[in-house]
C-alpha cells in the first residue's frame, strides 16, 4: 500500500509538472505619482487550451493587509466594492484584454489611497485545482512634486537673428529618478497638427533633436545647455521663419521599475512663447488697374492699387492717390483716408470713396465722371520700417501713369422689358424687369397697364423718379398697401414690378417708360435736363389655378417585406404658389379594417402639410416599431411620406387629398378648390425565407451506455437576428406511425420535454447543447436499446417585427439520423476440454469451469454445474427420465448468492455440505464434491450464464455456454478388518479403548515386579557383580481415528 500511494503521488507531480497554472502580475513595488494613469499587466499559463480566461483584481491596504477590497472584474459587472464601484462606473478604473490569457489594469488617475497591494485572481477553468491562481504586486502612490517654469511671453526677430529660451525643471521626490526634458514647436495656423519637436535630452542624457532640426543641430545652430541645477538654455542660431510659432518646454519624470523597463511618471509643459520671424526680403511692387480708361460722362470710374510684398500685414504702408500732379486723398496704415482740398464736398456729397478694401489693395472711386476729371491718375506707396537700432526709415515707390478720357454725354439709352414667367398662373407672382442699357445720367421710370386688347384707357401703376423715390397711383395704392403690388429700382439702370398674388383681372398690357436726366450746374445750384425717353411693353395672360389643379399618388414598392421601406409620393399640379398654397393631407385605412367589410372602413389622417407650412399629426397612428418621415420638394408640388421598418399595421390603402387655397391682399384665405388622389395599395408580407438545415443522412451504431450525439447545423438563416426554436424527434425503430417530440429548445433557450422523453425516461440522460448560434447537439447518455431510432431536428425560425412582435417565419428539417444501440457482441467462450476422472469412494472430487473469453470486462457471471446419471444406475427413487438425464448439482448467481443460479440443486448448500464451492479467479471456478459416493459417478459439466448491468441498472442475461463432460467413476472399497470395526461400535471399542486400562495395570505390575527385584539385586551385585535382566517399557503408538487403528510395535532395544 505504501508502494502504491508513493507511484500516486509521483503521478500527481508529474501532472503538475505538465500542466500547471502560472498567474503573473507586473513585478513591484510600482512607483507612480498621485494623479498619474497606472497600468498594471496579468498574465495567465498552463490552463485548459481554448477557455478564455477571467481576470479579478483586488487590493489590499497596508492599514489592513488581511482585508481584500474588490476593484474590477471581466466576469461580473457588479464586482468592485463600494470604495472603488463609482470609480468603476465612470472607467477611471477598468481593465483591457490584450487576449484570452491576458489582461491589463488601468487606473486613469492614481490617488494616493490606491497605495497598497494589488492582487490578480484567475478563477478555475479546468475543472480541476492545480497551481496558482493569483499573484500580488506593491503599488506606491507619492505627491507630484514635478514643475516647469517659463515665461510666458512673444518674441519678435528678424530671419537670421539668434534665440535663446530658459526652461526651470525642478522635483522634489525621495526615489531614485531621471528627468527628460525636451523643446517643441507648434504651428500658430494649424492646432490640430502634432507638436515638432525641437531638441530633447533623454532621461539617459542623450541629447537628440526632430527630424528637420537633426542637420542645423549638427552644424551647432542649435543646443540645449543645462547651466544650473534645474535650468536648461535652448538656443537657435541662425532662425528662419519656419522656426515661428509657438514654443514651449516640457519635461518628465522617469522611474525605473523592478523589471528593469522605465516608465514616465508624470509630464508636465510650460507656458507658451509667441515667437515671430519677420523675413530679410523687404521689397514690394505697386501695380494700378481699371476696368477701362475710356469713360463717358456721368459713369463711375474705380482704380485700384495693389501692393505685392510678403508679410503685408505685418508691414506699415501709406498710399496716396495723385491726379495730375494734385493730391487727391492718402490713406495710412491705420486706414484713415486724407482727402485732398478739391476733394472733400465731392466725398460728403457721395460722388467719391477711398477705402481699404483688402490688405494690399486701395480703392479709388469717383462717380459721376466730368470731362474735368480726365488725366493722369497714379498711386504712391510709401513702407515705413523701423531699424534695430529702433530709427525709422522710409522707402518710397510709385506707379505708372493711368490716363483716364472722358466723353460728353448723349442719350443712347434703349429700353427691354423682361417677365419672370411667360405663363402666369393665378397667385403667382409677376415680376417685369425693365433694364436701361447705354445710360449716361440718372433715370426716371413709369410703369402703366392696359386691356390685353389695348382698347381701354391706359391706366399708371407706379412710378419711380431720378432720385429713387416712388409713388403709386390711386387706383393701386390699397393693393400696394398690402404689399401685393412692389416697385423697386434695383440698380441705376434697372427697375422691377412685382404684382404678387396675380388675379385673373391683372391680365393684360404692361409697359415701362424711362426718362434720362443729365445734371448740369453745380452746388447749390444743381439742374436737370431731360436729354431721351424710351419706352417697352409687353402682354401677360393669367391662367386660373382651378382648371389646371391635379392631385396623383405614385409608389415604387407597392409589396414590402416586414422591416423594409416604401416611399409614396403625391404629385400636386400646378406647382407651389405662397399666393394659392396648398394643403395636403395623407389619409390611410389599414388591411384589417379593410378585410372587414367595403363599408366599415373608414380613411383616417396620417399627417398634413397646412398651407402654412407645418406639420399636423392626425389620429391614425402607425406602428410602434415604425418610423414615419414627412417631406417636401422646395417647390412644394412633390409630397413624400417615408415609411421605415414597415410591420403589418402599415398594410393597407394610402391616398392623398390637397386643398387649394387662395390668399387675399388683405391677408384673408379663400377656398378654391380641393381634389383627391388615386389609392395606393401597400402590402407588407413576411420575407422569403432562406433558412436552410443540413440534410446529411447518417448511421450511427453505439453499444449500451454510450453517449449518443447527434448535430442539428443551420447552414443559412434569412436574418442575422433570427432566433431558432429547435425540436428534436425520434421515429422509433419498431415503426410506429407518428414521430414522437423529443424535446422542444424554445428561442429563448427555455426547455420543454415531450411526452416520449416520460414515457422513455429520459429527462435524466437527455441534454442539448447550443455550441454556436447555428449549431445545436442532442446528447443521449447512457444509450439503452429501447433508444434504437430515427431522430432527427426540426428548426423553426423566428423573427421579430418592427412592432416587438416575434412571428415564425418557416421551418425546416433536418436529415434523418439512424441510431442503432446494441448489446455487446457476445464473446462468451467455456472450456469444452472433456476428461475421465475414476476416484476411490470417500475421496474428493474437484470439478473446474474455466471461461477463456467474457464479452465485457463488467460481466457477471451465473455458474451451475449439472452431471447425467447413468440409465443402469440403481437406486428405487429415480426421477423422471429427464430429471435422470440431468440433475443440478450446484448453483451460484452472479449476485454471489448460492443456488440463485439457473437451477435449484437437490442438495443445499451448508456447513454439513458435501460441496465445496471455489472462484480461484475471475474467470476460473472449481467445485469439489467430498465424500465422493458410487451414486456420485456421471458425466458433470457446468452451465455457464453471462450477465450485464444495463442503462436503467437492471441485470440482464445477455449469452450462455456448456463447459465439455467430465466424467466421473467412483471404485467401490472391499471389506476389511479396518471396515468391519469400524463399523461396530461395540468392536471397536473393545479393539481400541479396553486394551488401555489393561494395559495399564499390567504396566504398574511390571513397575512394582522391578522395583522389588532391584531390591534383591543389591544384595547378589554385592556377592557376585552380575547384572539382572529387566524389561523396558514398551513403545505404544496409535491414531485414534477409525482408519488407522492402533497398533503396538516393539522397537530394537526395547528388551535388554
Amino acid at each position: 500500500m505504501a508502494t502504491g500511494a508513493l507511484l500516486l503521488a509521483c503521478a500527481l507531480f508529474a501532472g503538475v509538472a505538465v500542466a500547471q497554472r502560472v498567474v503573473t502580475v507586473q513585478s513591484g513595488p510600482l512607483v507612480r505619482t498621485e494623479g498619474s494613469h497606472v497600468t498594471i499587466w496579468c498574465n495567465v499559463t498552463g490552463y485548459k487550451e481554448g477557455v478564455e480566461q477571467d481576470f479579478e483584481w483586488s487590493m489590499y491596504l497596508p492599514s489592513a493587509p488581511e482585508r481584500e477590497i474588490r476593484i474590477v472584474s471581466t466576469a461580473q459587472s457588479n464586482y468592485a466594492y463600494a470604495v472603488y464601484a463609482q470609480r468603476v462606473n465612470s472607467k477611471e478604473i477598468f481593465v483591457e484584454r490584450l487576449s484570452r490569457d491576458s489582461a491589463v489594469l488601468h487606473i486613469t488617475k492614481v490617488l494616493a489611497k490606491d497605495q497598497g497591494l494589488f492582487e490578480c485572481y484567475t478563477p478555475n477553468t479546468d475543472g480541476r485545482y492545480l497551481g496558482s491562481y493569483s499573484a500580488r504586486t506593491n503599488l506606491t502612490v507619492i505627491a507630484d512634486s514635478l514643475t516647469v517654469t517659463a515665461p510666458a511671453q512673444t518674441l519678435s526677430k528678424v530671419e537670421g537673428d539668434t534665440l535663446q529660451l530658459t526652461c526651470e525643471v525642478s522635483r522634489t521626490t525621495l526615489q531614485h529618478t531621471h528627468l527628460s526634458v525636451g523643446w517643441y514647436l507648434r504651428s500658430p495656423e494649424d492646432a490640430a497638427a502634432p507638436p515638432q519637436e525641437l531638441v530633447t535630452l533623454s532621461r539617459d542624457f542623450v541629447l537628440r533633436s526632430g527630424g528637420p532640426y537633426r542637420q542645423r543641430m549638427a552644424a551647432g545652430d542649435l543646443r540645449l545647455d543645462k547651466t544650473s541645477a534645474s535650468a536648461y538654455r535652448l538656443t537657435i542660431h541662425k532662425l528662419q521663419p519656419v522656426d515661428q510659432g509657438l514654443l514651449y518646454c516640457q519635461a518628465a519624470e522617469w522611474i525605473q521599475d523592478p523589471d528593469g523597463s522605465w516608465f514616465a511618471m508624470t509630464r508636465k509643459q510650460s507656458e507658451k512663447t509667441q515667437l515671430r520671424i519677420q523675413p530679410t526680403d523687404r521689397d514690394f511692387s505697386i501695380q494700378v488697374s481699371t476696368e477701362r480708361r475710356s469713360f463717358t460722362a456721368g459713369e463711375p470710374l474705380e482704380l485700384r492699387c495693389t501692393i505685392e510684398a510678403q508679410n503685408v500685414p505685418e508691414r506699415f504702408f501709406s498710399v496716396s492717390w495723385v491726379f495730375s500732379s494734385s493730391p487727391v486723398a492718402v490713406v495710412g496704415p491705420s486706414a484713415v483716408p486724407v482727402l485732398g482740398p478739391d476733394y472733400v464736398a465731392r466725398e460728403a456729397a457721395g460722388h467719391m470713396t477711398v477705402r481699404k478694401e483688402s490688405v494690399n489693395v486701395h480703392l479709388l472711386k469717383l462717380q459721376h465722371l466730368s470731362p474735368e476729371d480726365a488725366g493722369k491718375y497714379i498711386c504712391r506707396v510709401t513702407e515705413r520700417e523701423k531699424t534695430p537700432t529702433g530709427d525709422f526709415i522710409d522707402r518710397s515707390k510709385r506707379s505708372r501713369n493711368v490716363q483716364i478720357t472722358v466723353q460728353s454725354l448723349k442719350s443712347n439709352i434703349t429700353v427691354s422689358l423682361f417677365s419672370n414667367i411667360s405663363d402666369v398662373l393665378e397667385g403667382d407672382a409677376i415680376q417685369l424687369t425693365c433694364s436701361v442699357y447705354s445710360t449716361t445720367g440718372p433715370l426716371s421710370v413709369v410703369w402703366h397697364w392696359t386691356d390685353k386688347q389695348a382698347t381701354g384707357q391706359s391706366q399708371e401703376i407706379a412710378s419711380v423718379d431720378r432720385d429713387g423715390t416712388i409713388l403709386h397711383s390711386p387706383a393701386y395704392r390699397e393693393r400696394s398697401s398690402y404689399g401685393e403690388i412692389r416697385v423697386e429700382k434695383v440698380r441705376a439702370d434697372t427697375f422691377t414690378l412685382s404684382l404678387y398674388n396675380a388675379l385673373p383681372e391683372d391680365e393684360g398690357q404692361y409697359s415701362c417708360t424711362v426718362t434720362e436726366w443729365l445734371q448740369t450746374g453745380t452746388e447749390p445750384e444743381v439742374n436737370w435736363e431731360k436729354i431721351g425717353e424710351k419706352s417697352t411693353s409687353k402682354t401677360l395672360a393669367v391662367k386660373t389655378v382651378e382648371s389646371s389643379f391635379m392631385v396623383s399618388a405614385s409608389s415604387r414598392t407597392p409589396s414590402i417585406t416586414f422591416g423594409d421601406s416604401f416611399d409614396l409620393l403625391c404629385l400636386v399640379k400646378p406647382r407651389h404658389n405662397p399666393r394659392v398654397p396648398t394643403s395636403v393631407t395623407w389619409r390611410f385605412m389599414p388591411a384589417s379594417v379593410e378585410t372587414e367589410g367595403e363599408d366599415q372602413g373608414d380613411f383616417k389622417d396620417l399627417v398634413t402639410f397646412t398651407r402654412e407650412g407645418t406639420l399636423q399629426w392626425g389620429e391614425q397612428l402607425l406602428g410602434l416599431g415604425t418610423r414615419t418621415t414627412v417631406d417636401r420638394s422646395h417647390s412644394n408640388t412633390n409630397f413624400r411620406l417615408s415609411v421605415t421598418r414597415a410591420g403589418r399595421r402599415e398594410a393597407g390603402k394610402y391616398q392623398c387629398t390637397a386643398v387649394l387655397w387662395r390668399k387675399n391682399y388683405d391677408n384673408s384665405w379663400s377656398r378654391v378648390a380641393n381634389r383627391t388622389s388615386n389609392l395606393l395599395g401597400i402590402s407588407v408580407l413576411q420575407p422569403e425565407s432562406k433558412l436552410k438545415v443540413q440534410k446529411n443522412n447518417q448511421s450511427q451504431v453505439y453499444l449500451e451506455d454510450s453517449r449518443v450525439r447527434i448535430n442539428c447545423s443551420i447552414t443559412s438563416q434569412t436574418n442575422q437576428d433570427s432566433q431558432h426554436a429547435v425540436l428534436w424527434y425520434v421515429r422509433r425503430a419498431s415503426g410506429s406511425e407518428a414521430d414522437e417530440l423529443l424535446l422542444r429548445i424554445e428561442r429563448s433557450g427555455a426547455f420543454e420535454y415531450g411526452a416520449y422523453a416520460d414515457e422513455e425516461r429520459l429527462r435524466r440522460r437527455v441534454q442539448s447543447e447550443r455550441l454556436s448560434p447555428r449549431l445545436y447537439v442532442l446528447t443521449l447518455n447512457r444509450a439503452e436499446s429501447s433508444d434504437s431510432g430515427t431522430y432527427y431536428c426540426l428548426v423553426e425560425e423566428w423573427l421579430s417585427d418592427p412592432d416587438g412582435a416575434w412571428y415564425r417565419l418557416s421551418r425546416d428539417s433536418s436529415g434523418f439520423t439512424q441510431v442503432l444501440v446494441r448489446q455487446p457482441e457476445i464473446r462468451l467462450q467455456v472450456e469444452e476440454l472433456e476428461s475421465n476422472v475414476t476416484v476411490e469412494e470417500s475421496s474428493s472430487i474437484r470439478l473446474g469451469c474455466s471461461i477463456p473469453s467474457q464479452s465485457s470486462r463488467d460481466s457477471r457471471f451465473s455458474v451451475s454445474w449439472y452431471v447425467e446419471r447413468s440409465e443402469d444406475e440403481d437406486g428405487d427413487d429415480r426421477p423422471g427420465e429427464e430429471e435422470r438425464e440431468r440433475e443440478c448439482v450446484f448453483s451460484i448467481g452472479h449476485d454471489a448468492v448460492f443456488g440463485n443460479g439457473n437451477c435449484s440443486p437437490r442438495e443445499e448448500a451448508g456447513p454439513n455440505s458435501r460441496l465445496q464451492f471455489e472462484r480461484v479467479t475471475s474467470d476460473q471456478y472449481s467445485l469439489t464434491i467430498q465424500g465422493a459416493r458410487p451414486t456420485d459417478a456421471g458425466r458433470y459439466y457446468c452451465h455457464v450464464e453471462e450477465w450485464l448491468l444495463n442503462p436503467r441498472n437492471s441485470w440482464y442475461r445477455l449469452a450462455t455456454n456448456n463447459s465439455g463432460f467430465t466424467i466421473v467413476n467412483v471404485m467401490r472399497q472391499a471389506s476389511t478388518v479396518q471396515s468391519v470395526v469400524c463399523s461396530n461400535d461395540s468392536l471397536f471399542y473393545f479393539v481400541f479403548f479396553y486394551p488401555f486400562p489393561i494395559f495399564g495395570i499390567l504396566l504398574i505390575a511390571v513397575l512394582l515386579v522391578r522395583f522389588k527385584s532391584r531390591n534383591n539385586s543389591k544384595s547378589q551385585e554385592g556377592k557376585n557383580g552380575a547384572p539382572l535382566l529387566w524389561i523396558k517399557e514398551p513403545h505404544l503408538s496409535y491414531s485414534p481415528t477409525c482408519l488407522d487403528p492402533p497398533a503396538l510395535s516393539l522397537h530394537p532395544g526395547s528388551v535388554d
